[in-house]
């Protein structure tokens, strides 16, 4: 006899229901609030970008103010491809200011010589070859003409002669790094749980009609008893990216950035003496990694009285050397050791480390 069974899904779902090159908007099932809002702010504050750091102006004749024109190429979006592995962050980098492993320079050099307005675009950018890969560091053309954003204009004999320098950050640094434009989320679009109370002048359904999430749900029969006990397991996110980077990678990034920020808590749980530089700081941490400090992900400031260990997010060093797989690689364990979260997302993926 034949027998069918009805398996529940174990863990995380996800399903992707419109997919474009620059924005993705999936649902996300099976996980708490907690854990949905988490990866939100992940995405929006913590995935590495390159974006415009330092400007060298030489010569400025527009009417634009250096000041300001400093401000406009800050938020030009530059690709950030594989930043998060083949660069480092420029207060991890041992070069006294700059170099390839942690910069990008881009020069700029436009003059008017006739009576028409002259139009600076981000597509008249000069990108150094000499760059941690192929695409970091290049202006993100989106638009279909193939300019880019309008960096300013010029009449006859003006000129704007400047160098750029791009480094490596998070937006919790500063919003020029952002990788999305918006992130949207909602739960529970029919408020079955009544975590909303809609303000309204006669017919709430009216003055608050239902999002297309509530396509997705069913709403609950009006006659129902309510279930204080209830939690939402179901959430609708709709990223958008800045062109800096494909919408997957940053999902994905911010994913393995959440997986890391857990496994430096659970560090910090079980060997309490290692993470606050105790008397266990220097020795076995029981994960194999001997000698070796621990620094936090968000690397501003390590903690007090270690040294060495890992960058923010590159390299680990023991005893003064560098070694070992990249904390972003597909080396199969964290930076702090292995955890219950297994290795990173990315294994052999075109955003994450070899296989």
């Amino acid at each position: 006899m034949d027998y069918e069974m009805d398996i529940e899904p174990v863990g995380p779902q996800v399903t992707v229901r419109e997919a474009e090159p620059h924005r993705v908007d999936f649902k996300l099932s099976s996980v708490d609030l907690a854990f949905a809002n988490a990866l939100r702010r992940v995405m929006l504050a913590e995935v590495a970008t390159v974006a415009i750091d330092i400007v060298e102006i030489e010569k400025n004749t527009s009417v634009i103010p250096d000041e300001f024109l400093a401000h406009r190429l800050g938020l030009i979006p530059l690709v950030s491809r594989n930043c998060d592995r083949d660069m480092e962050y420029n207060r991890d980098c041992t070069c006294e200011s700059s170099c390839a492993r942690c910069s990008v320079r881009l020069t700029l050099h436009a003059r008017c010589t006739t009576d028409e307005v002259m139009k600076v675009y981000a597509r008249d950018f000069v990108v150094s070859n000499d760059r941690a890969n192929e695409w970091v560091g290049t202006p993100a053309i989106l638009d279909p003409e193939g300019k880019g954003p309008l960096i300013c204009k010029l009449r006859r004999g003006q000129e704007l002669k400047l160098t750029c320098i791009a480094r490596k950050g998070i937006a919790k640094e500063h919003a020029k790094w952002a990788p999305v434009t918006a992130v949207g989320f909602e739960y529970d679009p029919h408020n079955n749980l009544r975590h909303l109370d809609y303000w309204y002048e006669e017919d709430p359904a009216k003055e608050w009609p239902v999002s297309e999430n509530g396509k997705w749900e069913t709403p609950a029969p009006p006659d129902q008893p309510y279930d204080y006990d209830a939690q939402p397991t179901t959430f609708y996110l709709d990223v958008e990216s800045a062109g800096n980077l494909e919408p997957d990678a940053i999902v994905q990034q911010a994913i393995y950035t959440l997986q890391t920020k857990l496994a430096a808590i659970i560090q910090g749980l079980t060997h309490p003496d290692a993470a606050h530089g105790g008397a266990g700081a220097g020795g076995s941490n029981g994960t194999g990694d001997e000698d070796m400090g621990v620094r936090s992900p968000d690397g501003y400031e390590p903690p007090e009285g270690i040294g060495g260990g890992f960058t923010a997010y590159g390299n680990h060093q023991m005893n003064g050397h560098s070694g070992g797989a990249s904390a972003w690689g597909g080396g199969g364990r964290t930076p702090y050791g292995a955890t219950p979260y297994g290795a990173t997302p990315y294994g052999a993926s075109t955003y994450g480390g070899g296989a």
